[in-house]
């Protein structure tokens, strides 16, 4: 683990290239460092000297008056390694670069870092970037980014700065803040799992948000998440990868290399983070997770003045798997007693004006839904806040309310979530005050709801590690693949190598009718009209194997047993690797319509059986594999084994690209494979 606290916590800093020009990086930086200059000393530098900000400038860094623990570094890309090599030279033991036009740009740019940073290591010091925003840290009084960021808990990681500013703003809107930032850049020296590491035993960030579109190495980034999350810290994760133009921007962005959507999510699963898809989602999640009170279930009480709302909230809770039980007798005698006869108080509850008549209601309601044994959560839609706007004395009742609400909180250990459509009132501030999330979107509370009953029911399933490297595997063909996958303990439908037509005749004599014929050498067999299926006899398998010979030209093929689908399920079991991540295990609908239905999870590989059934289990057509619409129940242990045995071959073979069995039959006695697949780092294929 390297030590960043010369980054976040350093003892002096000099700004390289200080400027009293407002429109450049140097007075911007500058101007942040000097916020801390009763906490350390800044030292600005500059060619030229004179004075900026009403501060000395020094000419060059050999002038300084003392070391400089840390150096930022605003000057042009020509520039750029002289600048590095004076920072080392003058003792700094962390640099920010800022400087951009070098990785991002061209390999050219990327071999003068990979220079730099050679040195930079040689002298047991640190660089972040180069092509970033600057470093942040609150407690340490540490302003060196171009834009300013709220106090608050989340620590903030991101390869853009620009939306890190946007996360920064959007968070301050809410009431959070950030503890530490840190603008990646290109990623030349310090990777995000650097940072993550650094994040972990910092006291003031209590949760880790992060912007990445490389994530270097992988499974590094995972160790690190994983830790974070074991010490209490959720971990937030925003990427890109979803289509190829994002993976364009992202390369001319930061020079990144894009991991695929799949892996990050694998590596998420490992770890225990979540990935989000938008800032606001981040921002959602962010005060959700910072709520103080645990959901410990998924029984949720939705109340509101008004029934719009609450009937929406209902409907959006069934969406994301959470219930809505109807309240008790007792509790919902108690509900009555207080509200107007118009009022429902059943589940959702609906004040019905009951807060218009007395504001005071929102109070005793919410406490009483808190008190309720029924319910493991409490949600409030809807129009608390909107009072206030009338008189002053109505905005005070409701703040009154909402510390009866916070006091509830803290008495019965349930949580509480708001929704409101006056979001930035003072009732709601003073609910966030007490610990209690506000949203401005009812669907982004209810999805707080059911993330936080998430997180209290799954458990990271770790990160694993890799085996020693087996012999590398010679797989050139379809044959080839089904041999090396078989050495697992997978069983495949029995099959002949045939390449003339008396050798298929002598095949299917062996094999018996009905037959399968697939003409190899071709990597999606269906997709070209390859497989023929249901050969009844040998008048058919001669047909077939004249129209594929003549339409295909297959350099062989393969004549196999059919076997009888029709009372089993088909899935795709296989792995991947990915540049960053290494090899992901995958799961999930097969056969002719895999790439159609995209039901598939995935997970870092290698897999344990138990796991791999976990992934199976999490698909949309589970269900048909545990017998539905009185079918039996299939052999889903089974195809666990399949899956974990696939995941080990990809972990112990570095040289495999691509490994899958499509279809793998699941039946109610076992699982066999159908077909196979192997695809080397080199690009030859076995199919």
């Amino acid at each position: 683990m390297r030590d960043l606290r010369a980054l976040f916590e350093p003892s002096s800093v000099a700004i390289l290239g200080a400027s009293n020009d407002p429109a450049k990086w140097g007075h911007w930086l500058a101007r942040g460092a000097l916020k801390g200059n009763g906490r350390r000393p800044i030292y600005l530098v500059n060619r030229n000297g004179g004075e900026i900000l009403g501060q000395t400038a020094y000419p060059s860094l050999a002038e300084l008056p003392d070391r400089p623990e840390l150096v930022v570094v605003t000057v042009p890309a020509a520039a750029f390694e002289q600048a590095v090599d004076d920072s080392l030279a003058a003792g700094a033991k962390a640099i920010v670069a800022i400087s951009a036009g070098l990785g991002e740009m061209n390999e050219s740019g990327r071999e003068r870092e990979r220079a730099v940073v050679e040195r930079v290591r040689a002298s047991g010091a640190i660089m972040l970037g180069p092509n970033c925003l600057g470093v942040f840290d609150a407690p340490a009084d540490l302003d060196l980014a171009s834009n300013e960021f709220p106090a608050g808990a989340i620590g903030l990681i991101s390869q853009s700065g620009n939306l890190a500013i946007e996360i920064g703003l959007m968070a301050a809107e809410v009431g959070l803040g950030i503890s530490r930032f840190a603008s990646l850049g290109n990623q030349a020296d310090l990777e995000v799992a650097d940072v993550v590491r650094a994040y972990v035993d910092h006291e003031a960030t209590t949760m880790i948000a992060i912007y990445g579109e490389d994530f270097r190495d992988g499974r590094a980034f995972a160790r690190a998440a994983q830790d974070a999350v074991r010490a209490g810290k959720p971990v937030l994760v925003l990427t890109v990868g979803a289509s190829e133009a994002s993976a364009r921007a992202a390369l001319s962005h930061t020079g990144a290399l894009v991991s695929d959507l799949a892996a990050v999510d694998a590596a998420c699963r490992a770890a225990g983070a979540i990935r989000v898809e938008t800032p606001r989602e981040l921002v959602d999640l962010a005060q959700a997770f910072l709520v103080r009170t645990p959901v410990r279930g998924r029984r949720v009480a939705v109340a509101g003045d008004g029934g719009g709302h609450g009937a929406l909230a209902a409907d959006l809770a069934a969406g994301h798997g959470l219930e809505l039980p109807r309240l008790s007798g007792p509790v919902s005698s108690q509900l009555a007693a207080m509200l107007p006869l118009t009022a429902t108080t059943r589940n959702p509850v609906d004040l019905a004006g009951g807060g218009e008549q007395d504001i005071s209601s929102f109070g005793r309601v919410v406490s009483t839904l808190l008190d309720a044994t029924e319910v493991d959560a409490v949600l409030l839609v809807g129009y608390f806040g909107g009072y206030g706007q009338y008189s002053s004395e109505f905005e005070a009742r409701e703040v009154a309310a909402a510390g009866l609400m916070a006091d509830r909180v803290d008495a019965t250990g349930r949580p509480l979530v708001v929704h409101t459509m006056f979001w930035a009132s003072a009732p709601a501030w003073a609910l966030r005050k007490r610990g209690i999330p506000v949203f401005r979107d009812v669907g982004a509370a209810v999805s707080g709801i059911a993330r936080l009953a998430e997180r209290e029911e799954q458990q990271p399933w770790g990160v694993p590690d890799l085996p020693p490297a087996h012999e590398p595997a010679a797989a050139t063909g379809y044959f080839e693949a089904r041999e090396l996958i078989a050495a697992s303990g997978i069983a495949f439908a029995e099959a002949r190598r045939v390449t003339s037509w008396d050798e298929a005749r002598t095949a299917a004599k062996e094999l018996g009718f009905p037959l399968v014929l697939k003409a190899l050498g071709s990597l999606h067999k269906s997709d070209q009209g390859g497989v023929v299926v249901g050969l009844a006899d040998e008048a058919a398998l001669q047909r077939a194997y004249t129209d594929l010979i003549e339409r295909l030209g297959p350099p062989e093929l393969s004549v196999e047993a059919m076997a009888t689908v029709s009372a089993g399920v088909e899935l795709i079991v296989g792995a991947r690797r990915d540049v960053s991540f290494g090899p992901i295990a995958l799961v999930g609908a097969g056969g002719l319509y895999a790439e159609i239905l995209s039901d598939v999870a995935v997970a870092l590989a290698p897999l344990d059986a138990a796991q791999a059934e976990k992934l199976l289990r999490s698909l949309r057509i589970a269900r048909l594999l545990d017998g539905a619409r009185g079918r039996a129940p299939l052999d889903i242990a089974a195809a666990a084994r399949a899956a974990a045995a696939l995941s080990s071959i990809a972990a112990a073979h570095p040289e495999i690209a691509e490994i899958e069995v499509n279809p793998l039959l699941v039946t109610p006695s076992g699982a066999i494979g159908l077909d196979a697949r192997v695809v080397l780092e080199d690009g030859a294929d076995a199919r």
